[in-house]
């Protein structure tokens, strides 16, 4: 199982071998260190913790600054837990970089989406509204009826105006079309949640 954790950049586009152009997202990824290394012997379930990232060492709390031993001021820590029993050969003090993914793996990666606040139905659940004629005037981006007669109240789960976005969203089945391990960085093909500067956690399918 491989991961690491890296920052969402910018879209381009990447020409493959066959000359044929795809849409990419650019990761940044620094160099991460395992901090920790969790067993089911001592924790009740296998997962490695890494840290990356440089923060100021007075914002961070003397709980974490003993926990990461002098290894570092990281700025963002993150846990992966080993699936179906595996193990891992990383011992605590282990660095990881971008050259542990390799063009043609196949990756899911998880982040937290663009905020985009508090927006209708027709936005946010996509609704075609109403028709804009015949006596539709103001009434076009409007949710309509929400179909509740006989019981008298708004059953949970109804689509309806609210908080859109700033979710944890994880796309899967992307590709990792190249590898960029002088300057740290990822090109995976397709699109990844966030804005520019946002965690992205990278996974092997």
């Amino acid at each position: 199982m491989k991961f690491i954790l890296g920052t969402k950049e910018h879209m381009t586009q990447f020409f493959n071998e066959d000359g044929v152009v795809v849409p990419a997202t650019v990761i940044s990824v620094p160099e991460a260190t395992v901090t920790h290394v969790k067993s089911v012997e001592t924790d009740g379930y296998d997962a490695v913790q890494i840290a990356s990232g440089e923060r100021k060492e007075k914002n961070i709390n003397k709980a974490q600054q003993g926990h990461f031993a002098g290894k570092g001021n990281f700025r963002f820590v993150k846990e992966f837990r080993l699936k179906n029993g595996a193990t891992s050969e990383l011992q605590a003090g282990d660095t990881l970089d971008a050259s542990v993914f390799e063009a043609g793996d196949v990756i899911a990666v998880s982040g937290v989406s663009k905020g985009k606040g508090f927006q209708g139905v027709v936005k946010r659940h996509n609704f075609a509204g109403a028709p804009t004629s015949h006596g539709h005037r103001h009434d076009t981006r409007r949710p309509g009826s929400i179909g509740a007669t006989g019981p008298q109240r708004v059953f949970k789960g109804t689509r309806m105006a609210g908080r859109t976005g700033s979710d944890r969203t994880t796309v899967k089945n992307l590709k990792v079309v190249a590898v960029d391990t002088k300057n740290g960085q990822l090109l995976v093909k397709g699109a990844l949640p966030g804005r520019r500067g946002t965690l992205l956690e990278v996974v092997s399918a």
